[in-house]
C-alpha cells in the first residue's frame, strides 16, 4: 500500500522526499516500540522534537520550521492514503501543530548579464568543440534558461517529445503532478539541440526519428554538475550556488522584470497559485524599481 502511495501522482523529487521522511518516522516508531497504525498525537510531538538536519560543518542541528512542516505534510499524506483504503483508523498528524513558515523568500536567480554570459559561453564552447556532448550541454542550458522547465521535465523528455504545432517547434514534457504539457522552443534553444541531433545521426548512422529513442538520458545530478562546472568556466560569480532551479527562477525573474504579465509567467512555469510566482520569482530589486511609489512621486511633481 505504501508503494502505491509513493507511485501515485508524484514526481521523482517528491517521491524521494516522502520516502525519506516516512522512513525517518517509521524508524523512530521501531526504535521506540510504537505501532505506527496506533500512534497518537503525543507520539508525533515527541518525534517532531527530535528532528535534526546535518549542517555544512557536519554537525546535527534542529530542523528548520520549513523542513518540519514539509516532513509532517508528507507523513500526513501517507496516513490519509491508508485511511482512504481502510488500513488506518486515524491520522495522528492531523491534530499536530505545524510550524508557520510564512512567505518563502525569493530563491537565487541570475541577472540578465550573467545569464547572457553563461549562454554565450555554452554556444562558444560548443562551436569550438563541435562535438555531440558539447552541443547537448548547450541545448540543456538553453532549454532551461529559455523555457523555465523543471529539471525533471527536461531529463524525462525524449526525442519523441519534439513536435510542431501551428508552425512552432514544441517540446512535450511531464509536468509536476504527472500530467503532460508542452512548451514552445525559441530558435536560440532549437539551434544547439538540432546540431546535437545532427552529430548523433552522423555517429550512429541513423537520422533523427521521432519513433526511436536516443541514448542514455541525463540524470538530474548530471544537469546540476553541468551547470555548476560551466558556470565556473564562464566566470560567473554565482557559480558555487547555481542549480537547475536557479535557471528556472532566472526565467521567471527576467520575464517579470521585462514587464511580462505575471499571469503569463505563472502559466509558463506551471504554478497552481499565482502567489508562488509573485512571492518566489519576483526579485526584490524589481519590486523596488517598479514600485508605484515612483509613479505617485512623478504625479505629485507634475502637479507642483
Amino acid at each position: 500500500m505504501t508503494t502505491l502511495w509513493l507511485e501515485t501522482d508524484k514526481t521523482d523529487h517528491t517521491r524521494r522526499a516522502y520516502y525519506a521522511d516516512l522512513s525517518a518516522w517509521l524508524g523512530w516508531c521501531a526504535r521506540t516500540g510504537r505501532d505506527p497504525l496506533m500512534a497518537r498525537r503525543a507520539d508525533v510531538d515527541a518525534w517532531k522534537n527530535t528532528l535534526t538536519v546535518t549542517g555544512k560543518d557536519g554537525l546535527p542541528r534542529p530542523a528548520a520550521d520549513s523542513t518540519v512542516a514539509r516532513t509532517l505534510a508528507g507523513i500526513s499524506s501517507w496516513y490519509r492514503y491508508l485511511q482512504s483504503n481502510d488500513i488506518a483508523d486515524r491520522n495522528p498528524i492531523s491534530a499536530v501543530n505545524r510550524p508557520k513558515t510564512g512567505k518563502t523568500p525569493p530563491l537565487p536567480a541570475l541577472g540578465g548579464e550573467s545569464t547572457a554570459k553563461l549562454l554565450n559561453h555554452m554556444e562558444k564552447r560548443a562551436r569550438a568543440n563541435d562535438t555531440e556532448p558539447s552541443w547537448r550541454d548547450a541545448a540543456v542550458v538553453a532549454i532551461l534558461c529559455y523555457t523555465g522547465l523543471r529539471v525533471s521535465g527536461l531529463t524525462t523528455a525524449t526525442v519523441q517529445d519534439l513536435d510542431t504545432d501551428s508552425g512552432h517547434t514544441i517540446l512535450r514534457y511531464t509536468a509536476k503532478g504527472g500530467h503532460r504539457d508542452f512548451v514552445p522552443l525559441a530558435p536560440a534553444a532549437q539551434h544547439p539541440l538540432r546540431r546535437c541531433l545532427e552529430l548523433r545521426a552522423a555517429r550512429t548512422g541513423v537520422r533523427y526519428d521521432s519513433t526511436k529513442s536516443g541514448g542514455k538520458p541525463l540524470a538530474q545530478r548530471d544537469v546540476w554538475f553541468l551547470l555548476r562546472a560551466q558556470a565556473r568556466a564562464a566566470g560567473l560569480a554565482e557559480a558555487n550556488t547555481i542549480s537547475p532551479h536557479t535557471a528556472r527562477r532566472t526565467t521567471g525573474t527576467l520575464l517579470l522584470a521585462n514587464d511580462v504579465p505575471v499571469q503569463k509567467v505563472q502559466d509558463l512555469l506551471g504554478h497552481a497559485d499565482i502567489r508562488t510566482t509573485r512571492d518566489r520569482y519576483d526579485a526584490h530589486r524589481h519590486k523596488l524599481e517598479t514600485s508605484p511609489v515612483h509613479a505617485l512621486a512623478d504625479a505629485r511633481h507634475r502637479q507642483s
